[in-house]
């Protein structure tokens, strides 16, 4: 017992494990030798005796009927190592084969003293339910290496700014003449200066772009203080946000300087785009500044594909799904503001009170490289003024909008949900009336409708009519239980793909639809929990997280079910490639057989934690 506990202190999570729980594992533990080339579990010994962890040699996990293993296509675990989790935590056969790869001892328990440590020790119980993050980032590792002499050749997004940041900060202070401060940005060469209070605190900062309108062309004397000239509340991350934390304010805001601070709100450093994309193909600058400063379409055109390479090159350096979904959204929304704004050159809308809406997967802020057009208008008609000339510019406005976001990739709706279409462009009153009808009469077509519009966001224009609309439809549907009823039947309608004897349950055509079967089971529940509890989100993941409190869900549970839609978003980003055309009929279906082991075995997971969600809403409906 003594060697036993010894050894597993030396692995997670056994070395944060409690001492009772500890006790109990070495007391039941027995030690067992596997030759090397014995299988230890295969899927045909049916539901595992034992849970096992590896205390000498190496342990093979490989997907089942595989032809070759490589290092790629299989999973070693070695000593401290555990297997099957899911498995046995389901009491249901392994979906993977473990075999000796040399002559290896293993402690094993049996099942149900692994489910009464499961109960005896919240330590473990966390370990397990949180099993399928620790997997994602093995396979984000996994990804990385095999893009590894391509990652070698860029930046990797994955850096702490601290470690970016090489010199000491150069700065000054409200009172310094700005003179002095212009002087020591040509002598140091600085794109900026950052202005600071006694205890270093950022409270402002001064860039190149700055001089030509504040400076020259305004006449400013030199002599007065730079405070009266800077920016005040400068953007600013802390020093252990990542790259790509500060690649996405940088795209959200469209600026070109952080100010990266300590723990203390202390300025450490400044990192410059040039900084962060300094050594890959495309940068940020390049596409932010090709988007502002297009001038026509076909410069939108060169900057769209430009999206596309660069969050290719994002995926092939191991970055999560969200920061990936939300920095494409980000540009993408960039790239959609400056197309209305070109169109209103061509459209007089001045005086005009209107917000250009985002639906579906732009709304919720979870575009891929591969979506067609949701849009739509709301406007508000000036009082005792007949609205419907008002009404005909937008819909001309909009179809030169609709047309040139094709032109850019974006194709037109196949259901003509786009803003051109005069039934989506609407008054505040109009929309509250369309939405209403569906939730009090909803017959499938309303359903699927709620679904679609229901993920909505001002992209442009007044968000204040957003907001509105929004704080309307959650009061609105809150009350309506037998429509949200409806909208959990709906649904349900759609179940994860797994099968009772194969691992997936597969199309005709032997693939998956990770949209309609993946990412569609999450977005459909988070809508309803979202409606149900009033949360203000168009976001999945916020939804999910937003609710989850007001539900009273364990964060451990939430973050489980959020990890795994990050993983199936993460696969259709992967799918998408370059060449794809966007909204392509295959761009979302994945064979599972050509997954490595390791995200097979996530995918699953996803889907499983796709299936508790809905047993969820089941229960909660009773249906």
């Amino acid at each position: 017992m003594g060697a036993s506990t010894d050894f597993l202190r030396n692995f997670s999570p056994f070395n944060r494990m409690e001492a009772e729980a500890l006790a109990f594992l070495a007391e039941h533990a027995v030690l067992a030798f596997h030759p090397r080339g014995a299988d230890i579990l295969t899927p045909e010994m049916g539901v595992p005796r034992h849970f096992y962890i590896v205390q000498r040699g190496k342990v093979q996990a490989r997907q089942t009927g595989a032809a070759v293993v490589t290092e790629y296509a299989s999973l070693s675990l070695g000593p401290g190592e555990c297997f099957p989790i899911g498995a046995i935590s389901a009491r249901r056969p392994s979906t993977n084969a473990y075999t000796a790869a040399e002559d290896s001892f293993c402690y094993q328990i049996s099942a149900d003293e692994f489910l009464q440590l499961m109960q005896m020790s919240p330590v473990f119980h966390l370990f397990c339910t949180q099993y399928i993050a620790s997997l994602l980032t093995q396979s984000r590792q996994q990804l990385q290496t095999t893009f590894a002499q391509r990652a070698a050749e860029q930046q990797t997004m994955t850096t702490p700014l601290g470690q970016l940041v090489k010199k000491a900060p150069v700065f000054v202070t409200p009172e310094t003449s700005t003179r002095s401060a212009l002087e020591q940005m040509d002598l140091q060469r600085l794109g900026c200066m950052v202005v600071v209070d006694d205890e270093r605190h950022p409270v402002g900062v001064l860039t190149q772009s700055d001089l030509l309108p504040r400076v020259i062309l305004a006449g400013f004397d030199l002599s007065r203080p730079i405070g009266e000239l800077m920016t005040a509340n400068p953007h600013q991350l802390a020093a252990t946000a990542s790259a790509y934390d500060a690649a996405l304010e940088m795209a959200t805001h469209g600026v070109r300087h952080l100010l990266v601070v300590d723990t203390e709100n202390r300025l450490k450093g400044v990192v410059s785009e040039r900084d962060l994309f300094a050594l890959q193909r495309i940068s940020l600058r390049q596409i932010r500044a090709g988007i502002e400063n297009a001038a026509d379409i076909a410069a939108l055109q060169r900057a769209s594909r430009d999206i596309r390479q660069l969050a290719l090159n994002l995926i092939a350096q191991g970055i999560g799904a969200e920061q990936l979904t939300q920095f494409i959204s980000a540009l993408n929304d960039a790239l959609t503001r400056r197309i209305i704004g070109l169109a209103l050159e061509e459209h007089d809308l001045v005086g005009i009170d209107f917000g250009w809406i985002a639906f579906g997967s732009e709304g919720r802020h979870e575009q891929t490289l591969s979506t067609d057009q949701d849009n739509g208008i709301i406007w508000r008609s000036p009082e005792r003024q007949d609205g419907e000339p008002i009404r005909r510019r937008l819909i001309e406005f909009a179809k030169t909008v609709n047309h040139n976001l094709a032109a850019c990739g974006f194709p037109l709706c196949k259901g003509n949900i786009m803003a051109s279409n005069p039934e989506l462009c609407l008054t505040p009153a109009e929309w509250k009336s369309r939405f209403g009808a569906w939730i009090r009469e909803p017959d499938p077509q309303a359903l699927l409708n709620a679904s679609i519009f229901f993920d909505f966001r001002v992209l442009y224009g007044n968000e204040q009519l957003g907001d509105q609309l929004r704080s309307w439809l959650n009061k609105t549907v809150k009350g309506n239980s037998a429509f949200l009823r409806m909208m959990a039947v709906n649904a349900l309608q759609v179940m994860p793909p797994l099968g009772r004897i194969r691992d997936f349950v597969l199309e005709d055509d032997g693939c998956i639809d990770l949209k309609k079967s993946g990412a569609r089971l999450f977005v459909d529940v988070a809508r309803i929990l979202a409606l149900r509890t009033g949360v203000d989100s168009s976001s999945t993941v916020q939804r999910l997280r937003q609710a989850s409190v007001k539900m009273g869900v364990s964060a451990e549970e939430v973050a489980a079910i959020i990890d795994g839609f990050h993983f199936i978003q993460l696969l259709r980003l992967r799918a998408q490639h370059l060449e794809t055309e966007h909204d392509a009929p295959g761009d979302n279906r994945i064979d599972p057989d050509t997954l490595n082991e390791l995200d097979r075995r996530i995918l699953k997971e996803a889907f499983r934690q796709a299936r508790k969600l809905q047993l969820r809403l089941k229960l909660d409906y009773q249906l």
